[in-house]
């Protein structure tokens, strides 16, 4: 990779980029110390989310697929009568 290639990928030259991201780094880690929020609690919560998910096994997916048919009923003949309506002013 030439150098012209890295600063492109990189998007600006590596020096001032290490600084923006050293500088933004300093300020999303005051933001997260001011909410009180730790990183890996953010990364265990996420964890937690999951497997949640993942216990309620097939009955989310059912109930997400119940959800879209419901939906649908509804969608699908508004879009197919304003598709007809449309193609006739055409």
């Amino acid at each position: 990779m030439t150098r012209d290639s890295l600063t492109r990928f990189l998007g600006g030259s590596p020096g001032q980029v290490a600084l923006r991201l050293l500088f933004l780094s300093f300020v999303v880690g005051v933001i997260l110390s001011a909410l009180n929020l730790d990183p890996w609690s953010l990364v265990e919560a996420a964890q937690r989310f999951l497997a949640r998910l993942w216990n309620m096994g097939f009955d989310a997916i059912f109930s997400m697929g119940r959800y879209l048919v419901m939906g649908a009923v509804i969608v699908v003949p508004i879009w197919l009568v304003s598709r007809v309506l449309s193609s006739g002013r055409r």
